[in-house]
């Protein structure tokens, strides 16, 4: 038989058995409904990193045809039919528009970015007229043809008929886009005597540039130095590290620079420059009545840079790069 138990007991048992069962249900709580995942938070937005664009050439029979990503920059030009070689067009990173001029008045001897020189033991290499005097392509070598830089090395014989060709002439240039809207050209240059050389005083002389009417003073541009003179008036005949040309174009600025290395002979060279539109470190304009004479095997070097990059004219960047390139 079941013991009997009181009201008063049968409470109290009841009372036990509860606190059993909430203490069980602690130490073994009932599972509890999955929450649904959080989202991940949201991806930040992709940034596009400021660093070197790539470059390729393509080497032809009479120019070197180099590209940006996929898309043309310059030609550099040395056929038959040239005076000298050049680079043309030149286009700006912004604009998409060349930045220079070649064949175009006043003066159509002024082919875009070039070097050469008048009055070379009577011969002249810078102005129309393949009689007076070629600066020749001998050979012309790809040392780097693609990646974050294009380098080439190049051989030419300044000629004229009926006379001694009076100058070896060996380059490198190297170009590149450190950024998507700035790209350099570097030259180094040696120019060797084949024998005695006289260079009369003149205007017309080593690396020069010639810029697109809308970059120049007379279309409306700006023409700078590295010493902040500006315009014809201020630049013509003074010593500086560089000059700059640059203008707004629709939305943007664009310039072309051109610096002259430490290591050049007579740094800081005196300036030939023109409100329409021409610059060029010309120190043999302001030599004596004798002129410069090389004897047989004497060497001048070079070093320049030129610069296009969608900056004002008056940008500190300028500087800077000419300070980082020049160390």
């Amino acid at each position: 038989m079941f013991p009997l138990f009181s009201h008063a007991q049968r409470a109290a048992r009841l009372g036990r058995f509860a606190c059993l069962a909430l203490l069980a249900g602690a130490a073994n709580p009932a599972p509890l409904a999955a929450e649904p995942p959080s989202a991940p938070p949201p991806a930040p937005p992709e940034t596009r990193t400021a660093g070197p664009e790539l470059l390729a050439a393509e080497l032809q029979a009479d120019r070197l045809v180099v590209k940006i990503g996929g898309a043309l920059f310059t030609e550099y030009r040395f056929g038959a039919d040239t005076k000298y070689p050049y680079f043309y067009p030149v286009l700006g990173p912004r604009s998409g528009r060349t930045v220079t001029v070649h064949r175009t008045e006043p003066y159509p001897h002024h082919s875009s970015i070039f070097l050469g020189c008048d009055r070379v033991n009577g011969g002249n290499y810078w102005q129309e007229g393949p009689e007076r005097g070629r600066i020749v392509s001998r050979r012309l070598r790809l040392v780097r043809e693609r990646g974050e830089r294009v380098e080439f090395e190049q051989e030419c014989v300044w000629e004229r008929p009926g006379a001694a060709p009076p100058l070896d002439d060996w380059r490198r240039v190297s170009l590149s886009a450190p950024e998507p809207e700035v790209r350099f050209m570097d030259f180094e240059v040696r120019l060797t005597a084949r024998g005695e050389v006289r260079i009369e005083k003149t205007n017309h002389s080593l690396l020069a540039v010639r810029v697109a009417p809308d970059l120049a003073v007379s279309g409306g541009g700006t023409l700078r130095n590295a010493r902040g003179q500006l315009a014809e008036a201020g630049t013509f005949g003074q010593p500086a590290a560089w000059a700059v040309f640059g203008a707004r174009r629709g939305e943007a600025f664009e310039s072309v620079a051109l610096f002259s290395h430490p290591t050049n002979p007579w740094y800081p060279e005196p300036w030939f420059t023109r409100d329409y539109g021409f610059m060029s470190p010309t120190p043999l304009n302001w030599l004596g009545t004798d002129g410069l004479r090389l004897a047989p095997g004497q060497t001048l070097r070079f070093r320049y840079r030129v610069v296009i990059a969608a900056v004002e004219p008056g940008s500190s960047r300028l500087q800077t790069w000419f300070a980082d390139w020049a160390r």
